[in-house]
């Protein structure tokens, strides 16, 4: 009996297991599924950055500018730290103040939308994804025009007296307030995908267990959505940190940040293509580097 049990419907193969060709066939699915995506990453993306990188190294031919030769020369990284070091630190520190201040703006948000907002919940997350639906120098172009001089805001706050300096744009505040804007659904989604499928029973335990709220935050729902707080930050400054178009628009030359160095050597300089590729290059180390030092630091078992 035990063996007829075990036996598969012809008498076979035990009944569940599948034949060794079958078997063996399946285990390579995942892999043959994952050739297009890795040829993808390959073609445009790795193949780029390695030819990147030999621009890098690039020199210019004496006396012919725009001319380069192979070499290996990093001189250009020396170049970009040195030359360029103010534009560095300004794009780390207004990337890291937007980050804070879309923070201290998407977990309220997240957390009403997760946890408070009943049916109102689809249509608070059509709102924060609504900013997509428009190109993202639109976005920046219109929040130029919300901040301009004969604009609401400035003219609200010069009634008020509350702006010495008369205008907002062309200020590291309007910056980091377009970098706020555009960067905030990054913070937003993924922090609310945390507390949406967080176990609500659990929270709920901590006031059974005479708990106030702030302390059942802090020991309970914080911890909970640390996965998604460490992806938003990262989504936030990442790509923060390399941006240009708010700095263009809504700055003005003592704001700029490494991003437009990056696009001016790339396009307005003449003989600037090692020096911009040196650029990227040493930003993206330096983002890797703190993201590295991040997650190691902050990083949950889901991430790391």
């Amino acid at each position: 009996m035990s063996a007829l049990a075990h036996a598969g419907p012809a008498g076979g193969t035990p009944a569940g297991d599948a034949p060794p060709q079958e078997r063996q066939g399946r285990s390579w699915l995942p892999y043959l599924l994952l050739v297009p995506g890795a040829l993808w990453l390959l073609v445009f993306f790795v193949v780029p950055l390695v030819q990147l990188f030999s621009v890098s190294l690039q020199s210019q031919f004496p006396g012919y500018p725009g001319y380069y030769y192979r070499d290996v020369n990093f001189s250009n990284y020396l170049s970009a730290l040195t030359d360029f070091a103010p534009q560095f630190g300004r794009s780390l520190l207004f990337a890291g103040l937007a980050t804070f201040f879309a923070f201290c703006l998407a977990y309220p948000l997240a957390y009403a939308m997760a946890f408070k907002a009943g049916r109102w919940r689809n249509i608070m997350l059509i709102a924060v994804i609504a900013p997509f639906f428009t190109s993202f120098i639109l976005r920046t172009v219109a929040w130029r025009q919300i901040l301009a001089d004969e604009g609401p805001v400035a003219s609200t706050l010069n009634a008020l007296h509350l702006l010495p300096g008369g205008h907002i744009t062309e200020t590291w505040a309007a910056v980091v307030a377009g970098l706020t804007y555009n960067f905030l659904p990054f913070m937003v989604l993924p922090i609310y995908a945390s507390l949406e499928r967080a176990d609500h029973r659990v929270i709920e335990a901590g006031g059974d267990l005479y708990a106030n709220g702030f302390t059942t935050f802090r020991t309970v729902t914080l911890p909970m959505s640390m996965p998604g707080v460490l992806a938003g930050t990262l989504l936030t400054f990442i790509p923060a940190a390399g941006d240009y178009v708010n700095a263009d628009l809504l700055g003005a030359d003592n704001t700029k940040m490494v991003g437009n160095v990056i696009e001016s050597q790339f396009f307005k300089v003449l003989g600037g293509f090692p020096v911009a590729a040196a650029l990227s290059f040493t930003l993206m180390a330096l983002i890797l580097a703190m993201v590295f030092v991040y997650v190691r630091r902050f990083g949950t078992e889901e991430l790391v």
